[in-house]
């Protein structure tokens, strides 16, 4: 699939997606009614809102044209789910007939029904709805006739959360991608496993949603036109509880070099509360420090993007080893790469290696990274961007493509 860029809007067979209409429990029930934004302490909260989407940012409005601001919400990370379900109901191509349809989509919120319990020590209570899902999918005609190979989920955590080992010291997550039933089905998710191709690495969530081409393409010319003043900036927390944490690194490298970084430090700054901190430092950078996470990707890799900065990687599998089918080939066309070893043992120095780019460099690798923008986001409107393919239409024909072609070996 080429990821080089945006395409035109791909037209779909008609009537070729079927969604099942699960039981409440599964997927809607899961969500929570009593907290309606975002809050550091509660990963779920306002996770509901709009269909995922979270309520507008409102305080965007300070740093970006009206017309802007009113495409940015606060939207929570783990909302893949509600999302793709929002955009599947609405898609032109469902038929409410399942003889009809190439493809199923099973709209069971995982990453809901998981995350909830994975810091409890009852390790089957992670697995009890993911096995309720399966015991009520496999009594469905057209999953017995597949085996679930034309059928394809969300899950909006990273794969690591449901591969537990039988093992009695690995506690965490649920088993649910090790199921034996789960073998056949194709799963959009943040964060891949490398030796699983029914993972399918799908872009995070972040906080813009515009509903028109037009909005999108007077982002594009902002972000690309923004007075960038900065060299490099680092957004993150520290992590005290890691042995050597390469974000403390970071932090304290950063802070050394006021003249030419930019941090926001998350352990100080309310990060997820007041997303205008985090975007207008982002604007006003040239590249942006993206180390790995609590796992390997992170979330700030797209917002790092769609603010137009360059992100720069030091593990590969934070960016390159995931999202093959929305990031470009070419990893050095919108991106730079600095090993973190070398970081960590001096021999090279985040600042000496960016100022060997010339403006002409830099500049080509941000309008690689403002180009691709369309397909790194989530469109409000059903019909997705116009003219344009957005992370879920990305999505979406690529796993039509997958089943068509699989029925064609077999």
């Amino acid at each position: 699939m080429d990821s080089s860029s945006s395409s035109p809007k791909q037209s779909s067979p008609a009537r070729a997606l079927y969604v099942y209409d699960l039981p409440s429990t599964l997927n809607e029930d899961l969500l929570l009614h009593n907290c309606t934004d975002l809050n550091p302490w509660n990963w779920q909260c306002g996770i509901g809102t709009n269909h995922g989407y979270g309520a507008r940012a409102a305080e965007l409005r300070r740093i970006l044209p009206e017309n802007l601001a009113e495409s940015w919400y606060r939207t929570n990370q783990f909302s893949l789910e509600l999302i793709f379900h929002h955009r599947m109901l609405n898609h032109k191509c469902r038929t409410p007939e399942p003889e009809s349809a190439a493809a199923f989509y099973i709209p069971f919120y995982a990453g809901l029904a998981v995350g909830k319990y994975l810091w409890t020590n009852d390790t089957s209570v992670r697995d009890r709805l993911c096995e309720k899902m399966l015991q009520w999918v496999q009594k469905q005609n057209h999953w017995r006739k597949s085996n679930g190979s034309d059928h394809f989920t969300t899950i909006g955590r990273i794969t690591w959360d449901f591969r537990r080992l039988t093992d009695p010291g690995k506690i965490w997550g649920s088993t649910f991608l090790n199921m034996p039933e789960m073998r056949g089905v194709t799963r959009f998710i943040i964060e891949k496993a490398p030796s699983d191709d029914r993972d399918v690495s799908v872009p995070y969530p972040t906080g813009f949603h515009p509903s028109s081409t037009e909005t999108l393409n007077q982002w594009q010319d902002f972000a690309r036109g923004y007075n960038r003043s900065s060299l490099f900036t680092f957004i993150g927390a520290t992590r005290g509880w890691v042995d050597n944490d390469f974000r403390g690194l970071l932090v304290k490298y950063c802070y050394s070099e006021p003249g030419s970084c930019r941090v926001v430090d998350c352990s100080v700054t309310q990060c997820s509360t007041d997303s205008s901190v985090i975007l207008e430092t982002l604007l006003g950078s040239e590249f942006c420090l993206q180390p790995r996470g609590d796992s390997f990707t992170r979330r700030s890799v797209f917002d790092c993007m769609v603010a137009g900065s360059v992100p720069v990687f030091f593990w590969e599998r934070t960016a390159y080893d995931q999202y093959q089918w929305f990031l470009p080939i070419e990893p050095e066309s919108y991106s730079v790469f600095i090993d973190h070893e070398k970081v960590r043992n001096g021999s090279c120095t985040i600042k000496e290696v960016l100022m060997t780019y010339s403006k002409e460099e830099i500049r080509r690798k941000r309008e690689k990274v403002i180009e691709i923008i369309p397909r790194l986001i989530y469109g409000l409107s059903n019909g997705g961007l116009g003219d344009f393919n957005d992370a879920f239409d990305v999505a979406f024909h690529g796993v039509l493509s997958r089943i068509k072609e699989e029925k064609l070996v077999v």
